[in-house]
C-alpha cells in the first residue's frame, strides 16, 4: 500500500530533538516500510532538508513554528495540490487534522494514533469530535487509559479503539551486567560525573510541576542511604535548556537536599540511554494523568527496577514484579519509604529489573509495535467508500512472527478529568 504518516507540528522526524511520538515513528517506520511505500510528513527543522528519501522512506517537512494552524495551512494545500493518492493516511495525535485531510484526500482510509487525550472538550468541540470518530477507521491508543478517556466523551468510539503500547530499541537500552556496550556507557557516565559506586536514582523527563520531580527531591530528606545520589535528566522542553521558574525552584530545592542531587539539563535523544545504563533505580513521578510515559519502556529495557505513580496509564506498565506503584505522587515520604526498601534489597531490586527486561523482550519491542500496526493497516474494510460509517471489528487474527502475542484488556473503565501535555 501507499501510506502517508502525518506527525504533529511540535517536533521533527527523525527525533533529533526528542519527543515520544517522533521516537515511536522512528522506531516503526523502518519495519513498516519493508512491505509498504511510506511517506512521512512532519515539522521543518533547520538541520533537516524540506524533502528527502532515506532508506526508501520519503520525508516531507513543513513550517509550523510549533503551531497547528500554521502547520495545517502548509500541509493541507500541499495535499490538495498533490496528484498522489494514498491507500491509507495515519495521523498522529491530532484529531483536528482528520477532517481537513479527509476533505482533500476523500478516498483514503484514515487511522488515528492517540498519545494524549486530544478529544478532551477543552481541545475539540463535540460536533467536530463526533465527525472525526465517524470518519476514522481505527483509533490506536498508547494505553487503555487514553482509550477510556476518549470513550468517556465519545462512547461510540469504543469499537474503533485498539491499544497498541509503545516500544523500545533493545540494542541501545540494555542491562549493564549483560551488555558490554551498556557497561562501557555506565562506566563512562559514572567516571565523567564522579558518581563512583553510588546508588543512582534516576528521573528522566520534561521538567514541569506536572511531571513531579520536585516531590522526588523532597523525598531525599527521608532517604536513609547516604551513598545514594539523585540524577534528574531533562529540561523544560525538548532541545530547550533555558531555566524556567520551575527549574530554578527545583535547583533551589536540590541545593538544600541532604542527599546529592544532580541536574543534567537537556540531553540529546541519542545520548539519553547512557544515563539509564548508569542508574540503579528509575522513578517516574507524574502528578498529572500521564497517558503512559515511554521512559518506562526504556528503564525496563535497561534492566532497572521501576517506581511509578498511580496516574493515567502508568500503572498499566506494572505487571507482576517489575516495579512498584506510588499511590500518592505528592507525598515525598511514600517515595522515600519505597526507595529505602529497594536500595536495602539490591538483589531483589535487580531481579525486578530483569523481570522488566523480559517483559519488554516479550511485548514491547518495535517489532511488536509494528506488527500490531500492520494488523490495523491490513484489516481492509469491506466498503472503503463507506469508511465514514465503518466500525472495525476487534483485531484478533494472528500477526507476523515478529509481532506481539500480547492482547490488551478491553477499554471499558471510566477515567477522571485530566490535563494533557501534547507533543
Amino acid at each position: 500500500m501507499n501510506i502517508l504518516l502525518i506527525c504533529t507540528e511540535k517536533l521533527p522526524v527523525p527525533n533529533i530533538r526528542g519527543g515520544a511520538i517522533q521516537t515511536y515513528i522512528g522506531g516503526v517506520v523502518p519495519l513498516l516500510s519493508r512491505g509498504h511505500k511510506i511517506t512521512v510528513i512532519g515539522r521543518a527543522d533547520p538541520e533537516l532538508p524540506d524533502e528527502e528519501t532515506v532508506n526508501g522512506v520519503r520525508y516531507l517537512r513543513f513550517d509550523s513554528q510549533g503551531v497547528l494552524d500554521i502547520y495545517m495551512s502548509n500541509v493541507i494545500p500541499y495535499l490538495e495540490a498533490s496528484a498522489e493518492e494514498y491507500d491509507l493516511i495515519h495521523i498522529f495525535n491530532r484529531p483536528k487534522l482528520v477532517l481537513p485531510v479527509a476533505s482533500v484526500k476523500p478516498n483514503a482510509r484514515i487511522v488515528l494514533s492517540m498519545h494524549n487525550d486530544m478529544f478532551n472538550p477543552l481541545k475539540l468541540n463535540k460536533v467536530e469530535g463526533d465527525a472525526v470518530i465517524q470518519r476514522v477507521e481505527t483509533i490506536i491508543t498508547i494505553s487503555n487509559y487514553i482509550g477510556a478517556a476518549i470513550c468517556k466523551d465519545y462512547p461510540q468510539a469504543g469499537p474503533k479503539i485498539r491499544t497498541v503500547y509503545s516500544g523500545v530499541d533493545l540494542s541501545k537500552f540494555a542491562p549493564w551486567k549483560q551488555s558490554q556496550a551498556a557497561q562501557r556507557d555506565r562506566d563512562s557516565i559514572r567516571n565523567q560525573h564522579k558518581l563512583g559506586n553510588k546508588k543512582v536514582i534516576l528521573f528522566v523527563g520534561r521538567l514541569s510541576r506536572n511531571k513531579g520531580p520536585h516531590v522526588l527531591v523532597r523525598a531525599m530528606s527521608h532517604l536513609r542511604h547516604s551513598d545514594a545520589v539523585l540524577v534528574i535528566v531533562g529540561a523544560a522542553w525538548y532541545s530547550d535548556d533555558r531555566i524556567s521558574d520551575y527549574i530554578a525552584y527545583l535547583r533551589a530545592l536540590a541545593e538544600k537536599s541532604p542527599i546529592p542531587v544532580m541536574t543534567t539539563g537537556y540531553v540529546q535523544a541519542s545520548e539519553v540511554h547512557k544515563w539509564f545504563c548508569a542508574a540503579d533505580v528509575f522513578v517516574c513521578t507524574s502528578i498529572w494523568e500521564e497517558p503512559l510515559a515511554r521512559v518506562h519502556y526504556e528503564a525496563m529495557a535497561a534492566g532497572l527496577p521501576l517506581i511509578t505513580t498511580a496516574r493515567g496509564g502508568n500503572p498499566e506498565i506494572i505487571r507482576g514484579n517489575n516495579g512498584i506503584i506510588i499511590e500518592n505522587p505528592e507525598d515525598p515520604a511514600e517515595y522515600a519509604s519505597t526507595l529505602n526498601s529497594m536500595l536495602s534489597n539490591v538483589g531483589n531490586a535487580r531481579q525486578m529489573g530483569l523481570h522488566g527486561r523480559k517483559l519488554v523482550e516479550d511485548h514491547f519491542t518495535w517489532n511488536h509495535v509494528a506488527g500490531q500496526i500492520l494488523e490495523v493497516w491490513e484489516n481492509q474494510p469491506a466498503d472503503v467508500e463507506g469508511a465514514s460509517e465503518f466500525v472495525s471489528e476487534p483485531v484478533v487474527e494472528s500477526v507476523p512472527e515478529s509481532a506481539s502475542e500480547f492482547v490488551s484488556e478491553p477499554v471499558v473503565e471510566s477515567v477522571p478529568e485530566s490535563a494533557s501535555e501534547p507533543e
